[in-house]
């Protein structure tokens, strides 16, 4: 398929907003969802952490996937940010209409 929901986390307060308003500048995805106070828990450095984040959900061409790990890796306060890509595998046609419709400047860079 060629189309991708891509998740990524970033920490509490306006780093999330930055990234999603560059993402969407760039061109690299249509539509970004930025889910607040989330608590995660993960093993960093040997123990048990935990921090709360903010999980953000684009929504985007897999063409594009590289382009956006290397841009967000380039901002991103986490030495190490989580940035999945999942493909859809299923969807409203229009909507996928409207992706690729909303990335169309994209096609050149």
């Amino acid at each position: 398929m060629k189309y991708c929901v891509v998740f990524m986390t970033a920490p509490q307060g306006p780093e999330a907003r930055s990234l999603a308003d560059m993402l969407l500048k760039k061109r690299l995805c249509a539509c970004v969802n930025i889910v607040k106070g989330m608590a995660s828990f993960f093993w960093w450095r040997g123990k048990i952490d935990a921090a709360a984040e903010s999980l953000l959900i684009a929504k985007t061409e897999q063409r594009l996937v590289k382009k956006i790990i290397r841009e967000v890796g380039k901002v991103h306060s986490y030495s190490v940010c989580e940035i999945i890509a999942m493909p859809i595998v299923a969807a409203n046609a229009p909507y996928l209409e409207w992706i690729s419709a909303s990335l169309k400047r994209s096609k050149t860079t």
